[in-house]
């Protein structure tokens, strides 16, 4: 068999995931590269100890909070990278970024009055964050 022929047969369901895959990839890699060398700057002008391991955690952190939102988690959740679930969360988190601005999770209470199911034969079944209406916020006018 060619593998033309198998690359035909791939559904196309199998090819978003794929694709979505490589995001979550690039996002994990690109985020947790940067903090591995930033470690290793410290470490070798610092010395090993706590500022060389709060330095590995800096990035990732910053980074989580930053994306938190997009994925409905809290920015405070970038505090779980000092415990140990900080990769966990993150990947989570950049697994649901990957397909922005759609998403396939329950959209938490205060995002539901932004969320419409999606109408695109291609994103089916899935929620599609609107942007907000008005800048009053949660605020009515009179």
């Amino acid at each position: 068999m060619s593998t033309e022929a198998a690359a035909a047969r791939v559904s196309p369901d199998r090819r978003k995931r794929r694709v979505r895959m490589l995001r979550t990839v690039a996002l994990v890699v690109g985020v947790v590269a940067p903090s591995v060398v930033l470690r290793e700057l410290v470490e070798f002008r610092f010395g090993s100890g706590p500022l060389a391991d709060l330095s590995a955690v800096a990035v990732p952190m910053a980074a989580t909070a930053w994306l938190a939102p997009h994925a409905s988690y809290r920015r405070r959740d970038a505090l779980l990278w000092l415990v140990g679930p900080g990769i966990y969360v993150f990947a989570v988190i950049a697994w649901r970024v990957a397909l922005a601005p759609y998403r396939d999770w329950r959209p938490r209470p205060e995002e539901k009055p932004r969320m419409r199911w999606s109408r695109d034969p291609e994103h089916a079944g899935t929620w599609f964050l609107g942007q907000p209406k008005s800048d009053t916020g949660h605020t009515g006018s009179s």
